[in-house]
């Protein structure tokens, strides 16, 4: 049977008064339509402990007492409870709160309404049973916080907020497992729980896993990354800038570079297979020869000049300068561009500059404007040399070095037809070969490391 006395009146008055269905009722309180009936046949709860007979039978004289403080305090409790039990004294706030908490929780509302009544905290704690610490603390919260406070529960620490297994644990991460006693060069979870266990952190590896996510560590592999040692590493990048940004009509900019020596024999790549098929090159091959392609990439209007040659030296870059002379007769001064190989900064070449840049005869003037040491990444025609080797080189198998330099032969005249019709300083990915634009940008990664 139900005794609370608050709930025991809210259910008569919905049947009686509101005329609400025993079955409605039954469902809605999560009770059986027989303990419902039960309640509509009795006005009030049954009282606590026994039923008194009907009989009363007068106490001996001689077991008569005087009452102690004791008994008067546990009649008072006892009166009190059953003014509860009527009604008499029940308040609207904590009667909301008797009714569907668990025997604990009613405890400690009884607590505070006898405390509201004046019962001492030692009364309190003995009648209901609850530690003196509890009732205390409970009446302390129920001042500050009122209702709420009085029934919050103690918030409990999970392991992944525990400040001092964060700080074992990142503690561990940024220091080398070699310490630990691991002959390992990175942690792995299963070590992490052993050395933190050894350390008084009994955790599983789940626990673990989760307080290293929420912190947003990830496990990733290096990446190998394209960095230039130069000390004058942004005086060079902003002068060759400066040319780029006031390079004039008559004027031509040229990014220049070797591609290979490559061989000329079965290569690897990316293929179009049929299913069941397994494309494969074998690793042994006998070349057919190597080349080398020198090329320059006119940035302005995306032109290529190449030729190949049979070595990378200082001569090989006067023929190109040479050449470039011949094409760009036209032009007033050609920037030549390119990266720090000793062969492209040998006083034969500058000696070559100087005697061209004399004759004042009407032939451009020749300005050198060397990059950054190890910035390849800089050299715009790398990307070029790029989108050349993924389309013609890759998954190739010419069968004679003339018939590769004829494929490139090709390759770079329909570049150039492409951008002559479609003049850009700037333009689009070549056919979606290239992978990035042809363009100068300090940001630009145009070096493949796995074109050759």
């Amino acid at each position: 049977m139900y005794l609370n006395l608050y709930q025991w009146k809210k259910i008569r008055n919905r049947i009686l008064v509101d005329h609400e269905s025993i079955r409605s009722v039954a469902k809605r309180e999560g009770m059986s339509r027989a303990t419902i009936r039960k309640i509509l046949t009795h006005e009030r709860p049954p009282g606590y402990g026994q039923k008194k007979s009907s009989e009363v039978r007068p106490e001996p004289i001689e077991a008569r007492k005087t009452p102690n403080s004791a008994d008067i305090e546990l009649a008072r409790w006892q009166q009190w409870l059953y003014e509860l039990e009527r009604g008499d004294t029940l308040d609207e706030q904590f009667a909301n709160m008797l009714s569907g908490r668990t025997l604990n929780e009613r405890k400690l509302v009884l607590a505070a309404m006898a405390w509201q009544r004046g019962f001492s905290k030692r009364a309190i704690a003995e009648h209901l049973v609850l530690s003196r610490n509890t009732v205390m603390k409970r009446l302390a919260a129920c001042d500050v916080n009122g209702t709420q406070g009085l029934l919050a529960r103690k918030p409990r620490l999970l392991k992944t907020e525990d400040p001092s297994l964060k700080s074992a644990i990142f503690g561990l991460l940024h220091e080398p497992p070699s310490l630990s006693g691991y002959n390992r060069t990175t942690w792995r979870i299963v070590d992490l729980r052993e050395t933190l266990a050894k350390n008084g952190h009994d955790v599983g590896t789940e626990t673990i896993r989760r307080i290293i996510k929420t912190a947003g560590f990830k496990w990733k592999s290096a990446k190998v990354v394209l960095t230039s040692t130069d000390p004058e590493y942004r005086q060079k990048l902003e002068y060759v800038q400066t040319v780029l940004a006031n390079l004039g009509d008559d004027e031509r900019f040229f990014s220049i570079d070797e591609f290979g020596p490559f061989a000329v024999k079965a290569k690897p790549g990316r293929v179009l297979a049929a299913p069941g098929e397994s494309p494969s090159v074998p690793q042994w091959q006998k070349s057919k020869g190597w080349l080398i392609t020198t090329a320059a990439l006119e940035l302005s209007r995306n032109q290529v000049t190449h030729f190949f040659s049979r070595a990378k030296n200082t001569a090989e870059m006067i023929k190109m300068a040479e050449k470039l002379l011949a094409d760009y007769r036209d032009a007033r001064t050609l920037y030549l561009s390119w990266d720090a190989a000793s062969w492209h900064m040998s006083k034969e070449l500058r000696a070559f500059v100087d005697r061209n840049n004399s004759r004042g005869e009407g032939a451009p003037r020749i300005e050198l404007v060397p990059l950054p040491a190890s910035a390849q990444f800089l050299n715009v025609i790398e990307s070029v040399f790029s989108g050349m080797a993924r389309a013609i080189i890759h998954s190739s198998n010419y069968p004679s070095v003339k018939a590769a330099c004829d494929a490139i032969d090709r390759y770079f005249e329909e570049r150039n037809r492409h951008y002559a019709d479609n003049p850009k300083r700037a333009g689009r990915k070549i056919w979606g070969k290239e992978r990035t634009e042809v363009r100068f940008d300090p940001a630009n990664n145009c070096k493949d490391p796995l074109f050759r």
